[in-house]
């Protein structure tokens, strides 16, 4: 059992921050170990059909660049435009070969396709200062991923969330600033500051409350007199 353990923790593998179909996602590529204890030097990572570009994360360690390839006829996407180039590989060299005793982490920025229950294979291959590692293996239909030597890191794309287009996070965040009511200002401050505003807008409401309420009993004050009655009130027996 620790020797299943120990081998699944060497592959190379890609972890995503979300996978919901037509969402934007971080996919992190752990770089475990080299090649038979060699340093890496290179990690070319090979993009599925089902994506037209990624993003490289800047990481000081390494430079990145894009491999663009011409497709055989325009694609089509789903805003209606066309394409007729799609980048297919990102390729990271390290500045200084990655000691193989230590790890490192590869990020790319991608857009996943609208295909719930999609599996995507992202082929590796890893070059060290001797030899090299390609992870590249992908299951047969029905075989088990575990079973591959070399397991390409995959990632599935899961079902849609309901309202999100990839930056619901962004707009979620700064929904309170657009609240057109009194309330919806005070619970932002009150997000802000840690409810220091929203006390002063309580005061505000308060005070003019109070305005009011002092304005009504000043206008009853000077009410005129019944008739027969003095201003000052009511006669006083002598």
């Amino acid at each position: 059992m620790l020797a299943g353990i120990s081998g699944a923790s060497a592959h190379v593998e890609a972890t995503p921050d979300k996978t919901a179909a037509n969402s934007y996602a971080l996919l992190s590529f752990a770089i475990p170990h080299g090649c038979e204890h060699s340093g890496t030097t290179k990690m070319t990572i090979t993009l599925p059909a089902e994506l037209n570009d990624a993003q490289p994360t800047a990481n000081p360690n390494w430079t990145a660049a894009k491999v663009t390839e011409q497709l055989p006829e325009p694609k089509r996407l789903a805003d209606g435009s066309s394409i007729t180039k799609r980048t297919s590989q990102i390729v990271y060299t390290a500045k200084a070969p990655l000691n193989p005793e230590l790890r490192d982490v590869l990020v790319l920025s991608v857009k996943l396709p609208d295909t719930p229950g999609k599996t995507l294979y992202f082929p590796t291959l890893q070059d060290c200062e001797q030899g090299q590692t390609k992870w590249t293996d992908i299951p047969q239909e029905g075989q088990d991923e575990e079973s591959l030597k070399s397991p390409a890191p995959s990632v599935t794309v899961t079902e849609a969330v309901a309202g999100a287009d990839g930056h619901g996070a962004a707009t979620d965040a700064h929904g309170a600033e657009h609240a057109g009511s009194v309330a919806g200002a005070a619970q932002a401050a009150a997000a802000n500051d840690g409810g220091g505003q929203l006390r002063s807008w309580a005061a505000l409401v308060a005070g003019v409350g109070g305005l009011g309420l002092g304005g009504l009993a000043l206008a009853r004050s000077r009410k005129p007199a019944p008739a027969g009655v003095p201003a000052d009130g009511p006669a006083r027996p002598e």
